[in-house]
């Protein structure tokens, strides 16, 4: 009876329900990530996964700016389906120095984590200038203004790697005094497509056999 009278307490009370749900829901939550907070191997970069170089880190921030993370996700699963598809399953390790993630669950286009040396650095030049005239059944827009646009326009690379040094990323002095300079003579084409050639190189063969241990 004192069950019914608390539960028909709760039903009348409609600030005491919210902090009942946020509660139980702070419960399960707290559940799923904390355990993942002291799991090292989530944060540990795998044996082939490296910091974005200068021209790279800029390519990123222009993927960001056009929206293309909004149709094209970057998480492989660990499903059959999506394996032969787009090939080996995403690891956390190879996100290490992801800042923001670009996982996503929405795919209008078609995951990009393996993207890169799939296509030549032409192809994608191609692809973003006339998505069609590459893949004829292609709704993408095309980005004509990335071949008018300076990559050193794209944001202040130098001050964006002394942050994500703070941050733990392992860039050296001399990395981050010669950014600028990696910059000179490149369009925002050349840096996004150098970008894309990187996606989902951290991932090597090895992996499999520790997974199969």
């Amino acid at each position: 009876m004192n069950g019914i009278k608390l539960h028909k307490k709760l039903e009348e009370n409609t600030g005491l329900l919210i902090f009942g749900i946020l509660f139980v829901s702070a419960i399960g939550g707290l559940v799923q990530v904390i355990p993942s907070l002291y799991d090292e191997s989530l944060s540990t970069p795998t044996a082939n996964t490296r910091v974005y170089d200068a021209v790279e880190l800029t390519g990123r921030d222009i993927y960001i700016r056009e929206g293309c993370h909004v149709c094209h996700s970057q998480q492989i699963r660990p499903l059959v389906a999506e394996v032969e598809r787009y090939g080996p399953y995403s690891r956390a390790g190879e996100f290490a120095y992801d800042r923001p993630f670009l996982w996503g669950s929405k795919r209008t286009g078609p995951d990009l984590h393996r993207v890169g040396g799939k296509y030549t650095d032409i192809w994608h030049e191609v692809h973003l200038l006339n998505p069609r005239a590459v893949v004829p059944e292609s709704i993408m827009p095309a980005y004509p203004w990335l071949f008018e646009r300076n990559a050193s326009q794209a944001g202040n690379i130098k001050k964006k790697m002394q942050a994500l040094k703070r941050l733990g990323h392992p860039y050296t002095d001399d990395e981050i005094a010669n950014a600028a300079a990696a910059l000179d003579g490149l369009l925002e084409i050349d840096a996004l497509v150098r970008y894309l050639q990187m996606l989902g190189t951290g991932y090597d063969e090895s992996m499999n056999d520790m997974e199969g241990m």
